[in-house]
């Protein structure tokens, strides 16, 4: 499929308009009434997509270091000029999200030089800077789409969204060139738990769960305890985190 000469005839600013729709297709990852942060969003392809998907009652926020012509969209649309690999510009961001998102999404692409350690190096660069955006911004449950070049780290950054989401799959849009080397990580159902798995406490059992187990809060973080009962203290080894709660055992 020629995808240039649909964007031109349905109205997009550039063929990528169709990545970000087929990664939506596949995974479900912007909703209506959400709020959405584009990094390296011009032309604003993706920002137009993500626009249809919110619909009149979300936000779309996006940044790249080039100005973004303004959007003719019902929802509501921000854009910030600034390089995502500053600090300066992350606390932008989280300024103009004012709370939470639900999504982070990226298309950027590092300068090419046509060497392909190179590229691929500045490629995950990127990606992780975008990761650390989404880490600060997004709620519980949220959802990452961020493009990287293949290469011998494209598995350790997989990994790394890995641990900070329930799930991570990678996919390649139909709508990417045949001779790229891109593909997309896509991390599914954000955790922001103040432990990880593996770790060992000792902590208060508060309340009984419905299925009886005990449930231990960590920053207001809730982990259910098997055999454990309200009032007791016990050390316990955290086994598996979701999104707004995890699991854990006793490790005596």
């Amino acid at each position: 499929m020629d995808y240039k000469r649909r964007a031109e005839e349905e109205g997009y600013r550039a063929r990528s308009a169709y990545k970000l729709k087929q990664i939506d297709e596949e995974f479900g990852v912007i909703s209506q009434g959400d709020t959405v942060v584009d990094i390296g969003a011009a032309p604003g392809s993706w920002m137009q997509v993500a626009t249809e998907c919110v619909g009149p009652d979300g936000r779309v926020i996006g940044v790249d270091l080039a100005p973004i012509e303004t959007l003719d969209a019902d929802a509501d649309t921000e854009t910030l000029r600034g390089d995502v690999t500053e600090e300066e510009t992350k606390e932008r961001v989280e300024d103009a999200v004012d709370g939470e998102a639900d999504a982070v999404v990226s298309d950027a692409s590092p300068d090419i030089s046509g060497e392909w350690t190179l590229d691929h190096a500045r490629s995950v660069h990127l990606a992780r800077n975008s990761l650390d955006v989404a880490r600060r911004v997004l709620a519980p449950d949220g959802y990452f789409v961020v493009k990287v070049f293949q290469g011998d780290t494209t598995n350790e950054f997989r990994e790394e969204v890995g641990d900070a989401f329930e799930d991570v799959a990678t996919y390649t849009p139909d709508a990417s060139r045949d001779e790229s080397s891109e593909v997309y990580v896509i991390g599914l159902g954000r955790v922001d738990a103040p432990v990880s798995e593996g770790d060992v406490i000792e902590a208060e059992v508060v309340d009984e769960g419905d299925e009886g187990d005990g449930i231990v809060r960590v920053d207001g973080y809730v982990l259910f305890v098997e055999d454990a009962q309200e009032g007791e203290t016990v050390e316990i080894r955290v086994t598996e985190l979701k999104p707004r709660f995890g699991f854990a055992e006793r490790a005596e």
